[in-house]
């Protein structure tokens, strides 16, 4: 991930304007409420000046008379603030819930080589605790922090209408509160950043130690991921502590000075007593309205850190927004015409890192209805020019073709949606096994999907489960043997019927019997279509129309296995070696 980079942009908070402006009536109906609600604070402090006449003359009737008209200030007040709590609340979370949309939208679009290098822990906290923590900065804003903002200028304005000798008073403390208040918000910001860092890492480490914990125990590692762990674990136990730390240390010299200031107020108060300036029934209204003032400076400097916490979570946010997909749709592109299934790789040019070529000058055809295996060493670039097919990849060089169509001028989807792909390790997702054959679809035929089954020699499995079809798969399908997971990943190709398929060692994963199964439903699928095929066991490509030997991203050998081994080259070398029993 690149390290936080919001020195370099523009407020963070500005670039959440965009899903707030979706919400503007719900917030400028909040804001209504907030207005009848603050009106209520100088309307209520001004009471006081009115009762204490009333006390010291024991005027029972009158006093009744103006606790029922508080009541009724509180019963509206109560009632507006209801509005605003609930409106900003919906608001709020709506701007987090159309952040969370985009943001997945976006991580959707980029490329395949994105994400071989994302630690999926990070990507994970970002979409779910980083956006929460955005919609609870929100929440904030525009349930207290402009209620507060508020309630501090009609208060404000009152006192100075009161006494603006005091008021002036304040006015000079506020400079001192603000500028402690932002030194402590800015240190909050970086802390949060670190503290958000350290925690999405551990949960980054959580999924990669739970994914592999058969390969653990199988070495006996578990000291050592404890270990790592453990690390892990004290850097965000550090970075919590440290913000703990700064909150400690910020409220009590916040509220030192607060207090100090209120006992000053008192002192300066005797005095405007004394000189005449001020009655003693009018000081009540002033420390009552001062009071007032007391718990919306608190919030306002919580919701400060708060903010600034949320500030951080908004830069990593925006961090993987502005990170661009590799491969991208042109502007122009028109959607795939139906497939005949020509496939060809023009001068094709290809390196995951620069000046470390993978293909070089790859001149490779496969007519339509051609099955063709791709043979080689590990590292020869077999995976990737089967990858460069439906753009997970993009060459540096050369074109790729379908159909006499550059592959680059279709839309990514109709590219996709007439290409097959039936990998080495099945990905089963959680849901029914009907929902993960016709993956992809959110409307499907139940008997479409029995029929592609059938073709992959899986309906006879799945038919001997009690629910059938709607037996659900575990996580990542680990309630089904191997063999099983690759049935219904050939079954979910059948049903896409695509023109072009692309078999990845297939079977290499698979026992003996899981084998003779798979390999009977892939030479039915193959029938017809335009076959990649990448296998290291040459018994399984025998029979293809072309085999084609790669050794550093360049075909060397080109030819039918009675050719190849006629040739008595690099095919005839490997075939030895493996039927040298």
């Amino acid at each position: 991930m690149k390290k936080n980079s919001s020195a370099n942009q523009n407020s963070s908070y500005q670039q959440l304007l965009p899903y707030v402006r979706q919400q503007r009536g719900t917030f400028f109906r909040a804001f209504l409420c907030t207005l009848v609600f603050n009106t209520a604070w100088p309307l209520l402090a001004h009471q006081a000046q009115r009762l204490v006449p009333y006390i010291n003359e024991g005027k029972v009737l009158n006093i009744l008379d103006l606790v029922l008209f508080v009541a009724a200030i509180w019963a509206v007040q109560k009632i507006a603030q209801f509005g605003q709590d609930t409106l900003s609340a919906k608001g709020a979370f709506n701007v987090a819930h159309g952040l969370r949309k985009d943001l997945f939208g976006h991580l959707q679009s980029l490329s395949l080589s994105y994400f071989e290098t994302a630690p999926t822990g990070d990507l994970t906290y970002r979409v779910t605790e980083d956006v929460n923590r955005i919609g609870d900065a929100a929440h904030k804003f525009f349930h207290q922090f402009i209620p507060c903002l508020l309630q501090l200028a009609t208060l404000l304005a009152y006192i100075i209408w009161l006494n603006w000798q005091l008021t002036l008073a304040i006015f000079l403390i506020a400079p001192v509160m603000a500028l402690l208040i932002g030194w402590f918000g800015e240190r909050m910001r970086r802390f949060s950043y670190r503290s958000q860092k350290q925690l999405s890492e551990l949960s980054s480490q959580l999924v990669e130690i739970f994914g592999g914990i058969r390969l653990i125990k199988a070495f006996a590692a578990e000291s050592e991921m404890y270990r790592r762990f453990e690390v892990a674990a004290e850097h965000n136990r550090t970075a919590k502590y440290n913000i703990e730390r700064l909150r400690a240390i910020e409220y009590p010299v916040v509220g030192f000075i607060l207090s100090i200031s209120v006992l000053m107020l008192f002192v300066l108060a005797g005095w405007q007593i004394q000189e005449g300036n001020l009655t003693g029934a009018a000081f009540a209204s002033y420390a009552a309205a001062v009071a007032m003032l007391i718990d919306p400076v608190n919030i306002l400097a919580n919701n400060f850190n708060d903010f600034k916490q949320g500030e951080a979570s908004v830069d990593r946010i925006f961090e993987l927004k502005r990170i661009a997909p590799t491969v991208k749709t042109r502007p122009n592109a028109i959607v795939m015409p139906e497939m005949v299934g020509k496939v060809e790789f023009q001068q094709v040019d290809f390196e995951y890192e620069a000046d470390r070529p993978v293909l070089q000058g790859l001149d490779v055809t496969a007519m339509p209805g051609q099955m063709t295996a791709l043979v080689g060493a590990s590292g020869a670039g077999k995976t990737t020019l089967v990858n460069l097919i439906p753009r997970f990849y993009d060459p540096q060089g050369g074109q790729i073709r379908i159909d006499d169509m550059d592959i680059r001028d279709a839309t990514l989807t109709s590219l996709r949606r007439q290409i097959g792909i039936v990998p080495q390790e099945t990905t089963l997702f959680a849901g029914t096994i009907a929902e993960n054959i016709a993956f992809g679809q959110s409307k499907f035929d139940l008997a479409a999907v029995e029929s592609a089954a059938k073709i992959a020699n899986a309906h006879r499995f799945i038919s001997q489960f009690p629910q059938g079809y709607q037996t659900w798969v575990g996580e990542r399908g680990v309630n089904l043997s191997g063999g099983q997971r690759q049935r219904i990943a050939i079954a979910r190709a059948i049903l896409l019927d695509p023109k072009i398929l692309i078999l990845d060692e297939a079977t290499s994963a698979l026992d003996s019997e899981s084998e003779a199964l798979v390999q009977e439903a892939l030479e039915r699928i193959m029938q017809g279509r335009t076959v990649f095929i990448i296998a290291h066991r040459l018994a399984t490509v025998r029979r293809v129309d072309r085999i084609l030997v790669m050794e550093k991203g360049q075909v060397v050998e080109a030819g039918t296995h009675e050719e190849l081994i006629a040739e008595q080259g690099r095919y005839a070398g490997f075939y030895a070696q493996q039927f040298a029993s």
